[in-house]
């Protein structure tokens, strides 16, 4: 789910335009089996030239990063000096990278303003596609623009309300808060879509609102598509090196623990809390809703975990019971569909820790129960690259997850 800048390269490729190219670059998976170990691979984290894209967790649990090739020769000596065993499992980034290139132009075919499930769509096509069913069904669609980001994109997203009243329970739902993580847009405009265009879902909408941002970062989200693929963060520019990775920008035990101070670092988690405009447009839809708001949903990928506060702590919220048995009923939905099972549980307990995220400060400042952070499953050789050919399969059975948690809510506060 992260990427980091690299230390090596920062001042030229952070500050320019110019399209990054992951030449010579590998991907190595390694099993710690030994705390020792566990604890060696954490230790470079932090480290500009490592960009771990499944974290050491736990023991014997496969660890996957990719390396900088100035770095790979020393890397693969400690791992042999301390008899760990390792694997290159992509061995040019850069191959990997032009291959899906070449899928999404082949793949590219929608009218404007349409959606399409059969490529991953850019940011103006998301919006266009907002706008316009916003005009074909303005008795159940209202457009939301809640800020814009630092490079004067609007942020867009919508209001879903079939029913009545001003007192209605409301999902909140947004995706792509970290840029490179593709499959997570789609399927926030597949739940727009289903509750907008397909009529048989209009009960979804009659007695409960959602709100739906499909790109929280689009900055960061064009940047994948134009420069740098696997760019992770947003893209304020800081002294050395662009971005902060809006996940760890919330104001609730900001960095208190897996975040850095390091502008070159993926986990970068700003100069302050909300220094990003796209956290803080978030911050003031929150606040300005918080009291509606009983569900709070934020899509990312990759790994197939439904997690729920608290990320900068191990221990469990209040609410802990609630959580993992409607996480339970949410996982049931979603593997009657295909199979696909998901790991639920807290941040810090079943993937690692993190201060800063969004859910933890819906959960702990906006006072909303109940709120997780799906990561998505992955695909490709490096997880934030699914063919196009998954999206379908994906956000299938991911609406059929949704819709457990919509039934959940219209139970609890209707």
């Amino acid at each position: 789910m992260r990427f980091i800048i690299f230390a090596l390269v920062c001042i030229g490729f952070v500050l320019t335009e110019e399209p990054f190219h992951y030449d010579g670059y590998k991907v190595y998976q390694i099993i710690p089996k030994t705390v020792d170990e566990a604890y060696y691979l954490r230790s470079l984290n932090e480290a500009p030239e490592f960009d771990f894209w499944a974290q050491p967790r736990a023991l014997n649990a496969t660890v996957t990063v990719m390396v900088s090739p100035g770095t790979q020769a020393s890397f693969e000596n400690d791992l042999l000096a301390k008899n760990m065993d390792f694997s290159v499992i992509i061995d040019d980034v850069e191959s990997t990278v032009q291959d899906e290139n070449f899928r999404q132009s082949r793949t590219r075919s929608v009218a404007r303003g349409s959606v399409s499930f059969t490529y991953f769509m850019r940011y103006d096509e998301i919006v266009s596609y907002l706008y316009t069913i916003a005009e074909a069904y303005p008795n159940i669609v209202q457009l939301l623009v809640i800020g814009q980001s630092y490079e004067g994109r609007d942020i867009v997203g919508v209001r879903i309300s079939g029913g009545s009243g001003t007192n209605r329970p409301e999902i909140l739902v947004d995706a792509g808060i970290h840029a490179r993580e593709w499959i997570a847009p789609p399927v926030a405009l597949y739940i727009i879509n289903q509750l907008v265009e397909n009529t048989a879902n209009g009960y979804l909408s009659q007695d409960v609102d959602w709100v739906i941002i499909p790109s929280l970062n689009p900055d960061g989200y064009e940047f994948t598509h134009t420069n740098t693929r696997l760019w992770r963060k947003t893209r304020t520019p800081n002294t050395s090196c662009y971005g902060v990775d809006p996940n760890r920008n919330f104001d609730y035990h900001w960095m208190l623990t897996g975040a850095s101070d390091n502008q070159c670092s993926e986990i970068y988690a700003g100069p302050t809390p909300f220094s990003e405009k796209e956290t803080q447009a978030l911050k003031d839809y929150l606040s300005a809703n918080e009291d509606r708001i009983k569900l709070y949903l934020t899509f990312h990928s990759y790994g197939n975990y439904l997690l729920y506060p608290w990320g900068y702590t191990s221990a469990l919220p209040d609410n802990n019971d609630e959580l993992y048995a409607l996480g339970v009923k949410v996982n049931n939905a979603i593997r009657a569909v295909s199979g696909t099972n998901y790991i639920i549980g807290t941040s810090t307990n079943v993937l690692y820790a993190a201060a800063g995220g969004s859910d933890d400060y819906v959960k702990g400042v906006n006072g909303v129960d109940l709120a997780y952070c799906i990561e998505l499953p992955g695909g490709g050789n490096t997880g934030f690259n699914p063919a196009a050919t998954s999206i379908w399969p994906i956000v299938q059975e991911t609406w059929e997850g949704v819709k457990a948690y919509h039934d959940y809510i219209k139970e609890k506060y209707v």
